[in-house]
């Protein structure tokens, strides 16, 4: 054997023993490790509701509700091409005018269907709120359950914050149910123009285009969480999504 094949066969040894070391380090995998798996979601817990003997809680009810479609389908039923904010501050303008030469004042309000508790606003808006609107109509007479909403966003009842969560979420402003107490640091403080959240440790409710939404204060368990009654805003967090 010539000193060129024995040198090449000290270097294949060498190699051989480096993998064969490698391996039995590495557990014997030869291929990149795997990541490792993902940990399962930890749900926060909600804080007791204050107002949720107002919310008219049915669990009983909630079994047998049918469960509500994603937010992002609700959204989808929702026709595209809002327009922009000047737009709808222009189209704003125009009918308050018309308004103020009809009855001599300027408010606006929307419509809330009697049979089905859907709110239909009274003036142009941009397609995000339109979004929040059809979010809270889906489920406006769904069953309150205290946690309802919080495991998934497809559920069979919602709480107060599961269902502002729910609403936000079909016009894609919250990537997954939150807490009230969560809630409270939701989008930047202070009052939006067509959108509010307010919220604390215990309850959250929300005022879309001047309409509320809330669990609290409705006139059964069945009734709509679209309310006209203004609720107490005494010790709650002010919220609003930025432009909006």
């Amino acid at each position: 054997m010539t000193r060129r094949t024995t040198l090449i066969a000290a270097l294949a040894l060498v190699a051989a023993a480096a993998l064969a070391l490698g391996l039995v380090l590495g557990g014997g995998a030869s291929h990149p490790a795997a990541h490792p798996p993902a940990r399962p979601a930890t749900l926060v817990a909600e804080a007791p509701d204050p107002l949720a003997a107002q919310s008219y809680p049915d669990p009983s009810g909630a079994v047998r509700h049918a469960r509500a479609a994603a937010p992002s389908a609700v959204a989808a039923q929702v026709a595209p091409g809002a327009p922009s904010l000047a737009q709808v501050k222009r189209e704003l303008q125009r009918e308050r005018q018309i308004q103020r030469e009809e009855t001599g004042h300027s408010h606006l309000e929307g419509y809330i269907e009697p049979v089905t508790g859907a709110f239909s606003p009274a003036n142009v808006i941009p397609l995000k709120i339109s979004e929040v609107i059809a979010g809270g109509n889906a489920i406006a007479d769904f069953p309150y359950v205290y946690g309802g909403g919080h495991a998934s966003f497809i559920d069979r009842a919602y709480d107060c914050s599961g269902s502002v969560s729910y609403a936000l979420a079909a016009a894609g402003l919250i990537g997954a149910p939150e807490t009230s107490g969560q809630l409270e640091h939701w989008g930047v403080p202070g009052p939006g123009h067509y959108l509010t959240v307010f919220a604390n440790a215990g309850h959250t409710f929300m005022n879309v285009d001047g309409v509320w939404f809330d669990t609290a204060g409705r006139a059964g368990p069945f009734s709509t969480r679209w309310l006209t009654a203004r609720p107490s805003l005494n010790g709650y967090a002010v919220r609003h999504y930025p432009g909006l």
